[in-house]
């Protein structure tokens, strides 16, 4: 027997979660949906076949896991109004709102409460996802497998036993996409300037990041070694790969990391606060 799933929230993710979940042959009638935009509500009840509703007290009735799919901004005031229903009804909290701690969540819900926060990224929309996954407490074996299904259906998973290494997450996963199109707008610009129109150069920079990348994951060998088989001495490759050493570009993914990181930290310090 299916567990009801509510996602407070109608957004991009929580329409990739659901079609995700539907892809996987769960039923639609156990999926709700809480979305106070009433067309938008609609949309997605005729467009998935869910329930959707206005009202979060409505969507939220029998609900065994609940996703908490809100802006970080609105989370607080959502979470204080569901605050005596879920003391209740000790439903599972799934919060993939970025930037919001647990601690906070659960102060607003009520103690005790099961909650798992999870760091997607916005590959998870094309169901490509990298997410990050921490579990508190309350949150018992079988609701921590519950939510990894879930959070499956867009993409893949990695859960961490601290939940400060969540930021690291959000340095890496979470940000991530937004490097790589960095370099690849950079190749695309270096390539035009070497010659190649805007097209070829936007082809063969992207499908060279995406094969690069399914050798990788397909690979046994780690990356290093796989640089290092395409780069024969004396050759073109080595002569790219030195420019990057002399810029110390390692250094320079290193330095932005930390700064994703530490302004993870100073958000999740301002979201965090009681309003």
């Amino acid at each position: 027997m299916s567990q009801k799933i509510t996602f407070i929230g109608g957004g991009n993710m929580a329409s990739s979660l659901i079609a995700g979940l539907l892809n996987n042959q769960y039923p639609a009638s156990d999926i709700h949906v809480a979305e106070p935009d009433q067309a938008k509500a609609e949309q997605l009840q005729q467009q998935y076949g869910i329930t959707a509703y206005t009202d979060n007290q409505q969507a939220i009735a029998a609900a065994d896991i609940i996703v908490l799919a809100t802006k970080p901004q609105v989370m607080q005031q959502v979470c204080k109004d569901l605050a005596d229903s879920a003391q209740l009804s000790q439903p599972l909290f799934i919060s993939i709102a970025a930037g919001l701690l647990s601690k906070d969540i659960s102060r607003w819900l009520g103690d005790n409460i099961s909650l798992v926060r999870c760091m997607p990224n916005t590959p998870s929309l094309l169901n490509q996802g990298a997410t990050g996954l921490y579990a508190n407490s309350h949150v018992s074996a079988q609701q921590k497998q519950q939510a990894d299904q879930i959070l499956a259906t867009a993409g893949v998973n990695v859960w961490v036993e601290h939940e400060t290494q969540l930021d690291a997450v959000t340095a890496v996963s979470g940000s991530g996409p937004a490097y790589y199109f960095l370099f690849m707008e950079a190749m695309q610009k270096a390539a035009e300037q070497l010659g190649l129109d805007q097209q070829q150069a936007r082809t063969l920079s992207l499908h060279t990041a995406l094969g690069a990348a399914r050798m990788a994951l397909e690979s046994d060998e780690d990356a290093a070694t796989l640089r290092a088989r395409v780069t024969s001495k004396g050759g073109t490759t080595e002569q790219a790969i030195k420019i990057f050493e002399q810029h110390r570009l390692q250094d320079i993914v290193m330095q932005a990391m930390q700064a994703a990181n530490d302004k993870a930290i100073e958000l999740a310090d301002i979201l965090g606060k009681d309003e």
